[in-house]
């Protein structure tokens, strides 16, 4: 692996150059990837590897959306696409890409159509990590590891479909075979990875239950919406508070950010705005910590797995879920951002 300088700390990784695509091609060329689940990760990564020359099967319950949705995107029922039991059958890379939920509930079946060899492959360290919450205990004579995109399934399709790729961790949690690294890597590369960093069950779910508990999703929701109230409070327009809270965030700074690092975004903006954000950064960064530490402690502690096994596991999870996510759609602040979005150029002619 190549040795990268991370902030001052070495660490080894896994790029194209040194494990190519041809590589991953001849390492999986006798193997039967089964995809099992066609929700968020399995769409792209089935198809990523299908479009890299990989044989490739889905596995998805018949009569549901997300089987229409199979065979909307290529697979033909009976040849690619099967019951997710009989795609584990005849896998010999089982992609288990259920929701954490479902994996828990279909486990005494899969574990029946693992072979001697097999891979079990996960996207997500949650099942294994948490096994006296799952019940998910792989049998000795398989390989089990996982690779982990560092985005969304949408985003891993779209990232491959225009060449960037998207980042990726892997982990092999029990090597069966003597082959489960290279398996692994293989695996990552043919999804479409950037460059593929290690890691192991344990730190990829702590980091990943952290991550979209925290900045990625709950903390940034939390945070504009503290913002958008305040400058309601003091008399602010929506149209004003969602432009200063939310649009400049999403297109321009954090694009900014993203292509050239945050001491770069603090020098190219106006000095008033550069003097303010740098004297502010430290109280937030101090307000929001022991949040982040009880966070932490509730998702090591197994807390939080239990109550996503819980609530995802109601027969009417969906329905709630829908209730939730109808109060956030319907608030003022993102009615302000649809009519927002709907003045950006791009949307005019729509």
């Amino acid at each position: 692996m190549a040795k990268i300088n991370f902030g001052g700390v070495e660490e080894e990784v896994v790029t194209r150059d040194e494990f190519p695509l041809e590589k991953a091609r001849e390492v999986l060329k006798d193997e039967v990837v089964a995809v099992l689940g066609y929700g968020v990760q399995g769409p792209a990564q089935a198809m990523n590897m299908r479009d890299n020359g990989i044989k490739v099967i889905v596995g998805q319950r018949a009569g549901t959306k997300n089987w229409d949705k199979a065979v909307e995107d290529g697979w033909v029922p009976g040849e690619t696409l099967f019951s997710v039991e009989e795609a584990a059958e005849k896998g010999t890379v089982i992609q288990y890409l259920l929701s954490d939920a479902g994996q828990r509930s279909l486990w005494s079946k899969i574990v029946e159509c693992l072979n001697e060899g097999d891979m079990l492959y996960f996207s997500h360290g949650f099942s294994v990590t948490f096994k006296d919450d799952t019940g998910v205990i792989p049998p000795p004579h398989v390989d089990v590891a996982l690779v982990a995109p560092k985005g969304s399934g949408r985003s891993v399709r779209l990232n491959y479909l225009d060449g960037s790729g998207i980042n990726a961790s892997f982990a092999v949690h029990q090597d069966a075979t003597g082959k489960a690294k290279d398996r692994t890597i293989a695996l990552g590369i043919a999804i479409g990875a950037g460059y593929l960093f290690p890691t192991t069950f344990e730190k990829e779910v702590y980091s990943d239950l952290t991550g979209e508990r925290g900045i990625l999703m709950g903390a940034l929701a939390g945070v504009m919406e503290a913002q958008y109230n305040e400058l309601r409070k003091h008399g602010h327009s929506p149209s004003e508070a969602f432009n200063e809270t939310v649009e400049e965030l999403t297109q321009s700074l954090i694009r900014l950010v993203g292509q050239n690092g945050m001491d770069w975004m603090y020098a190219n903006c106006s000095t008033t705005a550069q003097r303010g954000a740098l004297d502010w950064k430290d109280k937030f960064r101090d307000a929001v910590a022991p949040v982040f530490t009880d966070l932490y402690q509730s998702v090591v502690s197994g807390n939080e797995a239990r109550i996503t096994l819980e609530a995802n596991s109601q027969p009417d999870y969906r329905a709630k879920l829908e209730v939730e996510l109808a109060a956030v759609r319907d608030s003022e602040m993102w009615r302000a951002g649809a009519a927002v979005r709907s003045l950006r150029p791009e949307n005019w002619k729509k």
